[in-house]
Protein backbone atom coordinates (compact mmCIF):
# COMPACT_ATOMS: atom_id res chain seq x y z
CA UNK A 1 0.00 0.00 0.00
CA UNK A 2 1.30 3.47 -0.89
CA UNK A 3 0.53 6.01 1.81
CA UNK A 4 1.00 9.76 2.15
CA UNK A 5 1.30 10.99 5.73
CA UNK A 6 0.49 14.71 6.09
CA UNK A 7 1.42 15.66 9.65
CA UNK A 8 3.33 18.69 10.93
CA UNK A 9 4.47 17.12 14.22
CA UNK A 10 7.81 15.57 13.32
CA UNK A 11 7.94 12.95 16.06
CA UNK A 12 4.48 11.62 15.34
CA UNK A 13 5.07 11.73 11.58
CA UNK A 14 8.24 9.65 11.91
CA UNK A 15 6.62 7.19 14.32
CA UNK A 16 3.73 6.60 11.93
CA UNK A 17 5.90 6.12 8.85
CA UNK A 18 8.32 3.80 10.66
CA UNK A 19 5.46 1.74 12.07
CA UNK A 20 3.64 1.34 8.74
CA UNK A 21 6.83 0.65 6.78
CA UNK A 22 7.42 -2.51 8.82
CA UNK A 23 4.63 -4.26 6.89
CA UNK A 24 6.16 -3.40 3.53
CA UNK A 25 4.05 -0.31 2.85
CA UNK A 26 5.55 2.62 0.98
CA UNK A 27 5.13 5.72 3.14
CA UNK A 28 5.88 9.23 1.97
CA UNK A 29 5.35 12.21 4.22
CA UNK A 30 5.20 15.99 4.36
CA UNK A 31 4.58 18.53 7.08
CA UNK A 32 2.56 21.24 5.36
CA UNK A 33 -0.35 21.82 3.01
CA UNK A 34 1.43 23.08 -0.12
CA UNK A 35 3.97 20.22 -0.35
CA UNK A 36 1.09 17.81 0.21
CA UNK A 37 -0.91 19.25 -2.68
CA UNK A 38 2.17 19.04 -4.89
CA UNK A 39 2.70 15.37 -4.04
CA UNK A 40 -0.95 14.59 -4.70
CA UNK A 41 -0.65 16.37 -8.03
CA UNK A 42 2.44 14.39 -9.04
CA UNK A 43 1.58 10.92 -7.67
CA UNK A 44 -1.28 8.59 -6.84
CA UNK A 45 -1.62 7.03 -3.39
CA UNK A 46 -3.80 4.31 -1.93
CA UNK A 47 -4.45 6.20 1.29
CA UNK A 48 -3.75 9.57 2.89
CA UNK A 49 -3.31 10.17 6.62
CA UNK A 50 -4.30 13.79 7.08
CA UNK A 51 -3.83 16.21 9.97
CA UNK A 52 -6.29 19.07 9.44
CA UNK A 53 -4.27 21.60 11.46
CA UNK A 54 -1.29 22.44 9.23
CA UNK A 55 1.11 25.40 9.53
CA UNK A 56 0.25 26.87 6.11
CA UNK A 57 -3.44 26.06 5.87
CA UNK A 58 -6.31 23.72 6.66
CA UNK A 59 -6.09 20.03 5.87
CA UNK A 60 -9.67 20.29 4.64
CA UNK A 61 -8.18 21.86 1.50
CA UNK A 62 -6.60 18.49 0.71
CA UNK A 63 -10.04 16.91 0.72
CA UNK A 64 -11.35 19.65 -1.57
CA UNK A 65 -8.42 19.09 -3.91
CA UNK A 66 -9.03 15.35 -4.09
CA UNK A 67 -12.71 15.82 -4.76
CA UNK A 68 -12.22 18.58 -7.36
CA UNK A 69 -9.65 16.55 -9.25
CA UNK A 70 -11.62 13.31 -8.93
CA UNK A 71 -8.76 11.48 -7.25
CA UNK A 72 -9.56 8.25 -5.49
CA UNK A 73 -7.27 8.16 -2.43
CA UNK A 74 -8.80 6.94 0.79
CA UNK A 75 -8.45 9.53 3.56
CA UNK A 76 -8.14 8.99 7.31
CA UNK A 77 -8.09 12.25 9.26
CA UNK A 78 -5.84 12.26 12.34
CA UNK A 79 -6.44 15.32 14.47
CA UNK A 80 -6.33 16.69 18.01
CA UNK A 81 -9.64 18.40 17.27
CA UNK A 82 -12.38 16.25 18.69
CA UNK A 83 -15.40 18.47 18.18
CA UNK A 84 -18.41 16.98 16.43
CA UNK A 85 -18.39 19.93 14.02
CA UNK A 86 -14.87 19.13 12.77
CA UNK A 87 -15.66 15.43 12.45
CA UNK A 88 -18.84 16.06 10.47
CA UNK A 89 -17.10 18.60 8.26
CA UNK A 90 -14.25 16.20 7.48
CA UNK A 91 -16.59 13.36 6.62
CA UNK A 92 -18.86 15.66 4.64
CA UNK A 93 -16.07 16.89 2.35
CA UNK A 94 -14.76 13.44 1.59
CA UNK A 95 -12.81 11.84 4.46
CA UNK A 96 -13.44 8.13 5.00
CA UNK A 97 -12.73 8.08 8.74
CA UNK A 98 -11.67 10.39 11.58
CA UNK A 99 -9.30 9.40 14.39
CA UNK A 100 -8.72 11.72 17.32
CA UNK A 101 -5.26 12.18 18.85
CA UNK A 102 -3.77 10.68 20.90
CA UNK A 103 -4.21 7.19 19.47
CA UNK A 104 -2.45 3.84 19.49
CA UNK A 105 -0.56 3.03 16.30
CA UNK A 106 -2.25 -0.38 16.17
CA UNK A 107 -5.65 1.30 16.02
CA UNK A 108 -4.39 3.69 13.36
CA UNK A 109 -3.28 0.76 11.20
CA UNK A 110 -6.57 -1.09 11.71
CA UNK A 111 -8.56 2.01 10.71
CA UNK A 112 -6.27 2.59 7.73
CA UNK A 113 -6.68 -0.98 6.50
CA UNK A 114 -10.46 -0.67 6.81
CA UNK A 115 -10.38 2.49 4.67
CA UNK A 116 -8.12 0.78 2.14
CA UNK A 117 -10.34 -2.28 1.87
CA UNK A 118 -13.42 -0.16 1.27
CA UNK A 119 -11.65 1.85 -1.41
CA UNK A 120 -10.10 -1.22 -3.04
CA UNK A 121 -13.48 -2.85 -3.52
CA UNK A 122 -15.48 -1.93 -6.55
CA UNK A 123 -18.80 -0.19 -6.12
CA UNK A 124 -20.96 -3.31 -6.14
CA UNK A 125 -19.31 -4.52 -2.92
CA UNK A 126 -17.62 -7.41 -4.70
CA UNK A 127 -13.91 -8.03 -4.64
CA UNK A 128 -12.70 -10.17 -7.53
CA UNK A 129 -9.22 -11.67 -7.42
CA UNK A 130 -8.68 -14.13 -10.26
CA UNK A 131 -10.94 -17.10 -9.45
CA UNK A 132 -11.81 -15.78 -5.97
CA UNK A 133 -14.99 -13.68 -5.60
CA UNK A 134 -15.75 -12.05 -2.25
CA UNK A 135 -19.12 -10.48 -1.48
CA UNK A 136 -18.03 -8.03 1.19
CA UNK A 137 -21.51 -7.02 2.26
CA UNK A 138 -22.67 -10.61 2.59
CA UNK A 139 -19.26 -11.84 3.85
CA UNK A 140 -19.37 -14.79 1.45
CA UNK A 141 -16.60 -16.27 -0.70
CA UNK A 142 -16.71 -18.23 -3.94
CA UNK A 143 -13.83 -19.95 -5.73
CA UNK A 144 -14.53 -20.85 -9.35
CA UNK A 145 -18.19 -20.08 -8.55
CA UNK A 146 -18.14 -22.66 -5.76
CA UNK A 147 -19.16 -21.30 -2.37
CA UNK A 148 -16.71 -22.04 0.43
CA UNK A 149 -17.39 -21.73 4.13
CA UNK A 150 -14.81 -19.71 6.06
CA UNK A 151 -14.67 -18.89 9.73
CA UNK A 152 -14.68 -15.20 10.62
CA UNK A 153 -10.92 -15.18 11.13
CA UNK A 154 -10.27 -17.06 7.89
CA UNK A 155 -12.45 -14.56 6.02
CA UNK A 156 -10.70 -11.56 7.59
CA UNK A 157 -7.33 -13.16 6.91
CA UNK A 158 -8.18 -13.70 3.22
CA UNK A 159 -9.15 -10.03 2.84
CA UNK A 160 -5.99 -8.94 4.63
CA UNK A 161 -3.79 -11.10 2.40
CA UNK A 162 -5.44 -9.90 -0.81
CA UNK A 163 -5.17 -6.26 0.31
CA UNK A 164 -1.43 -6.84 0.84
CA UNK A 165 -0.78 -9.21 -2.04
CA UNK A 166 2.85 -9.51 -3.04
CA UNK A 167 4.13 -8.29 0.33
CA UNK A 168 5.80 -10.31 3.05
CA UNK A 169 3.59 -10.00 6.13
CA UNK A 170 5.06 -10.86 9.50
CA UNK A 171 3.24 -13.18 11.87
CA UNK A 172 3.20 -10.37 14.40
CA UNK A 173 1.47 -8.04 11.91
CA UNK A 174 -1.15 -10.69 11.11
CA UNK A 175 -1.81 -11.33 14.79
CA UNK A 176 -2.01 -7.65 15.64
CA UNK A 177 -4.32 -6.84 12.74
CA UNK A 178 -6.72 -9.74 13.18
CA UNK A 179 -6.60 -10.39 16.91
CA UNK A 180 -5.63 -7.02 18.42
CA UNK A 181 -5.29 -7.23 22.19
CA UNK A 182 -6.33 -10.89 22.12
CA UNK A 183 -2.91 -11.80 20.71
CA UNK A 184 -1.47 -11.31 24.21
CA UNK A 185 -3.38 -14.42 25.30
CA UNK A 186 -1.20 -16.63 23.09
CA UNK A 187 2.28 -17.84 23.94
CA UNK A 188 3.31 -18.24 20.29
CA UNK A 189 2.01 -17.83 16.75
CA UNK A 190 0.97 -21.47 16.18
CA UNK A 191 -2.65 -20.33 16.01
CA UNK A 192 -1.82 -18.29 12.88
CA UNK A 193 -0.33 -21.35 11.18
CA UNK A 194 -3.54 -23.28 11.87
CA UNK A 195 -5.74 -20.58 10.34
CA UNK A 196 -3.47 -20.22 7.30
CA UNK A 197 -3.41 -24.00 6.78
CA UNK A 198 -7.21 -24.21 6.93
CA UNK A 199 -7.68 -21.23 4.62
CA UNK A 200 -5.22 -22.68 2.08
CA UNK A 201 -6.93 -26.09 2.19
CA UNK A 202 -10.38 -24.62 1.58
CA UNK A 203 -9.16 -22.56 -1.38
CA UNK A 204 -7.39 -25.56 -2.91
CA UNK A 205 -10.34 -27.91 -2.34
CA UNK A 206 -12.50 -25.55 -4.42
CA UNK A 207 -9.97 -25.60 -7.27
CA UNK A 208 -8.18 -22.37 -6.36
CA UNK A 209 -4.49 -21.75 -6.87
CA UNK A 210 -2.06 -21.95 -3.97
CA UNK A 211 -1.36 -18.26 -3.43
CA UNK A 212 -0.04 -18.55 0.13
CA UNK A 213 3.69 -18.92 0.58
CA UNK A 214 5.42 -19.35 3.93
CA UNK A 215 8.46 -17.11 4.44
CA UNK A 216 10.67 -18.97 6.88
CA UNK A 217 11.16 -17.20 10.18
CA UNK A 218 9.08 -14.18 9.16
CA UNK A 219 5.54 -14.87 8.06
CA UNK A 220 3.61 -15.25 4.81
CA UNK A 221 3.21 -13.81 1.35
CA UNK A 222 0.06 -13.90 -0.76
CA UNK A 223 1.37 -14.06 -4.31
CA UNK A 224 -0.75 -11.99 -6.68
Amino acid sequence: MKILVIEDEQGLRENITNYLNVDGNICESCSALNPALQKLSDYDYDCVLLDIGLPDGEGFDVLEYLRTNQKNEGVLIISARNSLEDKLKGLDVGADDYLTKPFHLAELKARLMAVYRRKALNTNNKLIFNEIAIDVQGRTVEVNEIAIILTRKEYDMLLYFIANKGKVISKNAIAEHLWGDEMDMHDNFDFIYTHVKNLRRKLLDAGGKDYLTSIYGIGYKFIG
